[in-house]
């Protein structure tokens, strides 16, 4: 499988499903949420030189950006002033969300290995990297050592099966995968994904499909790379990168078809992300919010989707439409092909600096007491993002819902050009 041939290729323990072994890690990162903990640990635990390869080290500033309180902005300075010291990397608080940076620039890459404190680290499967959150105890020994233990999971296979068509989105092809699987049917595995739409999904697409791996109970979910991804992170490593894949006779400890032939745009309810129907069954529930953005929906043809339908109209009056770019990447794009315009004339709260935005607590995007909110971000726990409701919906239904003033399908408004 997959996990195991990258694992394979990173320890020198034997590998197999069940087994414990030492894996060496390419790419260690902590945000600003646990990154001031790592450096506590490593200053308390360890002497000498902190870190095994600065060059390989990184702080990732992207929950409170910038900083939203004093605690925030104490906490930051640690890691900025730790990061000058010992001559580690630092993406502050303009860049955005770790994980998509690490993939923007080309520092993980198909078949590596990272880890860092963020608990949708494993988004990097949509290149075919291993990536996974942990603590910051374990991330500080991976600071230090470079490596850290693991026990190899076993890996499912999941075969999309059938093809759709808009205005179902990568978001609604999620969703069905979550509703088949729900949210313990990854439970400790990895995953493998295949089929004719998988393998039609952009970086975009991909990003969204792995980032839903943890609500599904799931380690990391391998997108195996095809030529236009090989090609992208190629150019943004500045190498030429290869992919690693799956031997025709790997054994799988179970396999899965999901069927998307017909898909139509779909919606998760509170408070579960699992909790999921179509949202022609739920059309006409009022909002009071939309949040477009997070590690899930923040890239440019998220935010694109939603300017196709936002142009040229206005959001509903007594409608809070706030948006977040995933990266500075994505907002520089973003104003450069009129999305901004089109965002602020519809009447939309443009942009808070890229990052994780209404994940966060006390960013954009939360919810007071009865509001109610589509959000395109990827948890709708209660509390998690305030006291409100949240219903998840893909980019397209969620701009296409502010214009109208309650949950409503894509395709009830033409999209503009």
């Amino acid at each position: 499988t997959i996990i195991e041939k990258i694992f394979a290729a990173h320890s020198t323990d034997r590998v197999a499903a069940g087994e414990t072994i030492w894996l060496d890690i390419d790419v260690r990162t902590a945000r600003d949420f646990g990154g001031p903990n790592v450096v506590k640990h490593l200053k308390e635990h360890y002497e000498g030189d902190y870190l095994a390869d600065p060059e390989r080290t990184y702080f990732t500033f992207d929950l409170s950006v910038p900083a939203k309180t004093i605690k925030y902005a104490i906490n930051q300075q640690i890691c900025r002033k730790f990061a000058k010291e010992t001559g580690m990397n630092l993406f502050d608080v303009d860049e955005g969300i770790g994980t998509h940076v690490l993939i923007e620039k080309g520092i993980v890459t198909p078949g590596a290995t990272a880890v860092g404190t963020d608990s949708h680290y494993n988004i990097l499967g949509a290149v075919g990297a291993f990536g996974q959150g942990m603590g910051d105890t374990d991330i500080a020994f991976a600071f230090k050592t470079g490596r850290t233990w693991f026990e190899v999971p076993e890996t499912m296979k999941i075969t999309v099966d059938g093809n759709y068509h808009w205005p179902a989105t990568p978001r609604d092809l999620t969703f069905a995968v979550m509703k088949k699987l729900g949210s313990s049917g990854m439970l400790g595995m990895a995953a493998e994904y295949y089929g004719g739409e998988i393998q039609r999904l952009s970086l975009d697409g991909r990003i969204t499909l792995a980032s839903q791996t943890t609500e599904m109970g799931g380690i990391i979910a391998f997108i195996p790379p095809d030529e236009k991804i090989l090609d992208f992170m190629s150019r943004r490593a500045g190498r030429e990168v290869k992919g690693v894949y799956a031997d025709e006779e790997a054994e799988y400890a179970r396999e899965v078809h999901v069927d998307v032939e017909g898909l139509e745009p779909m919606v998760a309810s509170p408070p579960r992300p699992t909790n999921i129907h179509p949202v022609s069954e739920m059309e006409g529930i009022e909002i009071d919010s939309v949040f477009i953005g997070s590690c899930t929906n923040g890239r440019f043809e998220d935010l694109q989707a939603a300017a196709g339908i936002l142009k040229g109209r206005k959001v509903k009056s007594g409608v809070n439409l706030r948006i977040t770019p995933a990266t500075k990447e994505v907002w520089k794009r973003a104003i450069a092909e009129g999305l901004v315009d089109i965002f602020i004339n519809a009447g939309a709260v443009v942009f808070t600096n890229p990052g994780c935005g209404g994940c966060a607590e006390g960013m954009p995007g939360l919810v007071g007491e009865d509001e109610v909110e589509l959000s395109t971000t990827n948890r709708n726990y209660r509390g998690k993002q305030g006291p409100g409701e949240i219903y998840l919906v893909s980019p397209a239904t969620a701009a296409a819902s502010a214009v109208k003033g309650y949950l409503t399908s894509p395709d009830s408004l033409e999209v503009k050009q």
